[in-house]
């Protein structure tokens, strides 16, 4: 009668894409440095654009001169394209902050999205001002007209930035409560972003019921915290990355 032959055990073994499935400072250091790149590019893009593009709009009579000012407001125009970025730090940080609330994380990500949309809508004002330049050099549009297009252009100038605040502080305020809550950054970074942005959004506010301008005076202290968190963050995640705790 034939014997039967042994059964041996089954070796136990570790699951692999338990261990991988858990993020660590080394594994996470190429999106730290992209989501750092992507900041500091937003930010210093932006930066320049509105400098440039406000220094042809407070001209007045500007849309006369705005043939002269086509290179300073297509640079700015130009510049703009940065705020494309501000997309892609909520997609690469969407994995890592999931974890800690995925509704937030989600919320981020539309609000960043929204931040690129009120970015576009203030790209038009460079774009619209090169347009109507042209268009009164060559006739084509009544020179009339210039002041009030002009106006208007201004107008939209100032609702666009005030948009863009809107929406990032929205944006911010997810993402740096997030922050605090992994401790994925040290936490005085964090409290100076869940600080920052709240006191941007009150300056936005008292903007909307026009009792300071955050783009000039003393409005734009509303601007200094929230600027240095992401001055400081992006700086942090180049230099030093996430950090995890180490059973992770």
């Amino acid at each position: 009668m034939p014997i039967a032959p042994e059964r041996l055990p089954e070796p136990t073994v570790t699951d692999p894409t338990v261990q991988q499935s858990t993020p660590t400072t080394a594994s996470t250091r190429k999106t730290a440095v992209l989501v750092g790149l992507l900041f500091l590019t937003a930010t210093i893009a932006f930066i320049f654009a509105n400098t440039l593009n406000s220094g042809v709009l407070s001209r007045p009579e500007f849309l006369n001169d705005a043939f002269a000012g086509t290179t300073t407001l297509a640079t700015g125009a130009l510049l703009v394209a940065g705020q494309f970025g501000v997309v892609g730090i909520a997609v690469l940080l969407f994995p890592l902050l999931k974890r800690y609330s995925e509704s937030l994380a989600l919320a981020h990500v539309g609000f960043r999205v929204a931040e690129l949309a009120a970015s576009l809508f203030y790209l038009a004002v460079p774009l619209l001002a090169i347009e109507l330049g042209a268009g009164l050099r060559a006739g084509t549009v009544d020179a009339s007209a210039s002041t009030s297009l002009g106006t208007l252009l201004q107008a939209q100038h100032s609702v666009a930035i005030l948009m863009i605040y809107l929406v990032t502080c929205a944006a911010g305020m997810c993402m740096a409560t997030l922050l605090y809550r992994s401790r994925l950054i040290p936490r005085w970074i964090a409290i100076l972003g869940v600080i920052g942005y709240p006191v941007l959004l009150a300056g936005c506010v008292l903007d909307i019921f026009n009792l300071v301008d955050v783009t000039q005076g003393v409005g734009l202290v509303a601007l200094v915290p929230g600027g240095l968190f992401e001055l400081i963050l992006p700086i942090w995640l180049i230099a030093k990355g996430f950090t995890f705790p180490s059973h992770d």
